[in-house]
């Protein structure tokens, strides 16, 4: 993999690549994991993505993650990536700079992030059509930003945040539904 924008057919490996990540990961992080999920492109079927594997770790308080956790991780090959423009997070990155193979992000288990990222994939496996608007917007960004991976992951900001207004609209109308 480089560090260029290559959008990859959906391939179902990456799930069964997650399952073995997921079990390394929970052994590493131990009882400060409080949730793991397979977040991002590569979990939801039928939908092209970087071959990069995200991997999202839910923890009472980032605080618990400390030089230990780091080192565990460490050993099965996750290196700490310090982002300080993202304090509500901790970010992990396996493989090369630019060429990672698995992102983990580490958040506030049932946070905003959390429930965002889980919104937007669930969004995703139950509308085709928003699935396949996602798909054509990536490849078409994918062209138009080669070079530029930051450019990239900005320009789909905007598709993401809409679908994800659009999962907490239909949650909330099922919960009014449900009463």
């Amino acid at each position: 993999m480089s560090s260029q924008v290559e959008i990859s057919g959906y391939d179902p490996q990456w799930v069964e690549e997650y399952t073995r990540e997921r079990a390394k990961i929970i052994e590493a992080l131990g009882d400060v994991c409080a949730g793991i999920e397979h977040m991002g492109s590569t979990s939801v079927p039928g939908l092209g993505a970087k071959a990069i594997i995200d991997i999202m770790v839910g923890v009472e308080d980032l605080a618990s993650i400390q030089s230990e956790h780091r080192e565990r991780l460490l050993g099965i090959q996750y290196e700490y990536v310090h982002k300080p423009d993202f304090p509500e997070s901790a970010f992990f990155r396996r493989g090369e700079w630019g060429a990672g193979t698995h992102h983990l992000h580490i958040y506030k288990y049932k946070g905003e992030q959390w429930k965002n990222h889980l919104l937007f994939r669930d969004y995703l496996k139950a509308h085709p059509e928003s699935l396949q608007a996602y798909d054509t917007l990536k490849k078409d960004l994918a062209y138009q930003f080669k070079y530029d991976r930051a450019a990239y992951t900005e320009a789909k900001g905007p598709f993401i945040r809409l679908v994800v207004e659009q999962a907490k609209l239909e949650r909330h109308k099922q919960r009014q539904m449900n009463f």
